[in-house]
């Protein structure tokens, strides 16, 4: 069995090793139109070493927001800025594919342009409170999406995927996890509607699938990735037929030739290994390690076969060096929470690594 320090071959693209770094949320999009910084591509080129890069939550559209201050991907200006992210990434060697998050019910108004409104499959709000420029609110009950705006959104995922290849990404994830739009659509206590978008598992997955599908027709099975999270309840995600609905969402995906799966497991690892065994394609691993975060353990779980790859989040945000860590068994930095969301350098590019 290989190890986790092996080379990998992902979308065409050769992985220096299977260990990548996975979506995080800074809100450090600071420049103009929501874009991305000088400091922002730092960090990104700081942490080179992962075989594949997962950047943080980039919306497709202005109404995609969920968060103060993250970035987009839905205009010239957001593109020509990522370019500089992209440019320093691939300076130093590494491979990086944005995430595309559009987050649907969770977020507020006052964080979207122009009097838009959240939005979701149904009016339904979720528990809870999202950080504002004004300090936590209540999530408002969002509007629900009629079928000329959903046809409208799967066609913005498109066009933010068409965008990021054109900043020089090597590939997007699409963010179908942690309880944002896509996942919205798949949940019974988010999606309530009963025409063809809701009322069954197929009418579930049918967002999910239609939006891969368009990316993957926009720009290539190979440069598309898509994360899930079955099970998990976070941001007020209630799904009782896991097994039923992610088994088809499988299926239908797997003809779509997707450059990987990305699971956010939950405690079930025997649904891990079904979704495993089930998908045809590359298989990354975020594994449940709750309270713990994902440590040097899990690099067995490329060895026995449960995953191709492991992404590590807040150990690979405390340390850029984080493979080379791994492979010397430590030391690692311990990182600040204060300094996770917002901020300046502190907390964000000022880690040190191995000397």
């Amino acid at each position: 069995m290989p190890t986790a320090f092996d080379s990998f071959e992902l979308g065409g693209k050769r992985l220096a090793n299977r260990i990548a770094m996975a979506p995080m949320t800074r809100s450090r999009a600071y420049d103009p139109g929501a874009s991305p910084t000088e400091l922002m591509a730092t960090y990104y080129a700081q942490r080179a070493g992962a075989g594949l890069i997962v950047t943080e939550g980039t919306q497709p559209s202005a109404i995609g927001q969920g968060y103060p201050d993250t970035p987009g991907l839905h205009s010239a200006e957001q593109v020509a800025a990522w370019r500089q992210v992209t440019d320093a990434v691939h300076g130093a060697g590494g491979v990086i594919f944005a995430q595309l998050m559009h987050t649907g019910r969770i977020g507020h108004p006052s964080l979207l342009p122009d009097g838009l409104h959240p939005v979701a499959p149904s009016a339904v709000a979720a528990n809870g409170q999202v950080y504002t420029r004004q300090g936590p609110q209540d999530f408002v009950t969002p509007r629900e999406l009629t079928e000329a705006e959903i046809a409208q959104t799967i066609g913005d995922f498109a066009t933010a995927a068409r965008n990021a290849i054109a900043a020089g990404f090597d590939g997007v994830e699409l963010h179908g996890a942690n309880g944002y739009l896509i996942q919205q659509f798949l949940a019974p206590n988010t999606n309530r509607r009963t025409d063809g978008w809701g009322g069954t598992v197929d009418g579930r997955i049918r967002f999910a699938v239609e939006v891969a599908t368009a990316v993957v027709q926009a720009i290539g099975g190979d440069k598309v990735g898509l994360r899930i999270s079955p099970g998990n309840p976070y941001n007020d995600i209630a799904e009782d037929d896991v097994e039923e609905t992610y088994g088809a969402l499988v299926a239908r995906l797997a003809p779509l030739g997707l450059a990987y799966l990305h699971l956010v497991e939950s405690a079930d690892r025997d649904l891990t290994r079904r979704l495993r065994k089930e998908w045809p394609g590359a298989f990354i691993l975020n594994p449940f390690t709750h309270p713990a975060p994902t440590g040097s353990e899990a690099l067995e779980l490329v060895e026995d076969g449960t995953a191709d790859m492991i992404a590590f989040g807040a150990l690979f945000l405390a340390n850029p060096d984080l493979p080379a860590r791994l492979a010397a068994g430590g030391p690692y930095n311990a990182p600040d929470p204060v300094a996770f969301f917002g901020g300046d350098h502190r907390g964000y590019t000022d880690y040190p690594v191995l000397t």
